[in-house]
């Protein structure tokens, strides 16, 4: 029993395919979940609410409130009481919901609320589900963290064969099985992680910095938490927010900063992943008061900031794992495995800001890791949060040799 104790909220849409979430339901309570279901009112044209609740032993939600009463049925309650929230089938129009924010309905309002994280099954005719509208609203969803359970290809209700058939029933269930049993990979291990941009000062207002959001640091900082290990995250300027208690948050402002935040922290990581796009020089002298403007050429010279990571690469003994990044616009793959050979890396993942939808700024990332070994990994367009979970499960590789 894979799932003792395991908490799944299950949302039924109005899809002829919701038949086949009766069959998961059994699936799920023989591996010992927990199960929960709310539906869309149109959803019980298909399956019953009582089928449901048989098989859950438990009470399902199709509505915020029962008129006759006046009981409310809170949305936030139940986002919060899952450990994972399966939308299954999810129908292109409450793919379109999900992805626009929209809460008419009980299961989107919790959809918005859940903190937990959320896979979707869509479900429908192979011409919605290829439409431009509904597979932006699919990649917009995988933007935002939620994990997409593909549909297959065969035949559907319409008669047609395609693309858009709901997934088994044995497959959704072996989907969140090795979803929970990842989650232990790093259990015991403490992983440093650096993020977001550094800034050097110019004079009291104005800096030398880039455009780095930290999204991605961050997205590799909430995976290795949840996978176990105890996160220490040492982030340069950014609005992000952490809200994982077992990541330790450092903010820094300077490559110097982050330098001194790394060094204390680095000999007792068993994992670092060097994700924050540290500048690359700094004034030499920054005045002290603002700098005004004239009608002269300014001239600012400026110096090397200290490579953080040559110098944990350095330190690193072989019970370490270092990981980096380049982010380069030309010779992209050479320059990489250069810098994997120079700073004596583990893994080196390869970004490019040229590729659409990568960059500083963007949901999404198309990533290349190449290992030590001469092993290459490449992956599509991704969410961060998915670019995060390849990136561990490399990492988790090296680990295991």
């Amino acid at each position: 029993m894979h799932l003792i104790g395991k908490k799944i909220l299950i949302g039924i849409t109005g899809s002829i395919a919701a038949y086949k979430i009766p069959f998961l339901i059994r699936l799920l309570v023989k591996e010992g979940a927990e199960v929960k279901v709310v539906m869309t009112p149109s959803s019980a044209d298909f399956v019953t609410p009582l089928t449901i609740s048989t098989l859950t032993h438990s009470p399902v939600l199709t509505i915020p409130f029962n008129s006759a009463d006046g009981t409310w049925y809170s949305h936030i309650d139940w986002g919060n009481w899952a450990d994972i929230y399966l939308i299954a089938p999810a129908s292109a129009n409450t793919l379109a919901k999900m992805a626009n924010g929209l809460t008419d309905n009980l299961l989107t309002a919790i959809y918005l609320a859940a903190r937990c994280p959320v896979f979707f099954a869509p479900a429908m005719d192979v011409d919605m589900f290829m439409h431009p509208a509904t597979q932006a609203n699919i990649a917009r969803l995988q933007s935002f963290g939620n994990i997409q359970i593909a549909p297959q290809v065969g035949e559907l209700a319409s008669g047609l064969t395609g693309a858009g058939r709901l997934e088994e029933p044995e497959a959704m269930l072996q989907a969140l099985i090795d979803y929970f049993s990842q989650s232990v990979t790093l259990q015991g291990t403490h992983v440093l992680i650096t993020a977001g941009p550094t800034y050097e000062a110019i004079d009291p207002v104005r800096y030398i910095g880039n455009h780095s959001s930290g999204k991605m640091g961050f997205a590799l900082a909430a995976e290795a938490c949840r996978r176990g290990a105890s996160v220490t995250l040492v982030t340069g300027p950014t609005a992000l927010v952490t809200d994982h208690q077992g990541i330790e948050r450092i903010d820094v402002i300077t490559a110097g900063e982050m330098a001194k935040a790394c060094n204390a922290h680095f000999d007792k990581a068993d994992i670092t992943i060097m994700a924050a796009a540290v500048a690359d020089y700094r004034p030499v002298k920054s005045a002290d008061q603002k700098i005004k403007k004239s009608e002269n050429v300014l001239t600012i010279d400026l110096e090397p900031t200290i490579d953080i990571l040559k110098d944990l690469g350095r330190r690193k003994t072989d019970q370490q794992i270092l990981a980096g990044f380049a982010l380069e616009t030309q010779n992209e793959e050479q320059n990489a495995l250069e810098k994997l050979g120079k700073k004596n890396l583990d893994l080196i993942i390869l970004n490019s800001p040229t590729a659409q939808g990568t960059g500083f700024g963007y949901d999404t990332n198309k990533i290349t890791i190449f290992l030590k070994t001469g092993k290459k990994l490449e992956f599509p367009l991704k969410s961060k949060q998915q670019a995060a979970s390849d990136i561990l499960d490399a990492i988790f590789s090296c680990v295991q040799k």
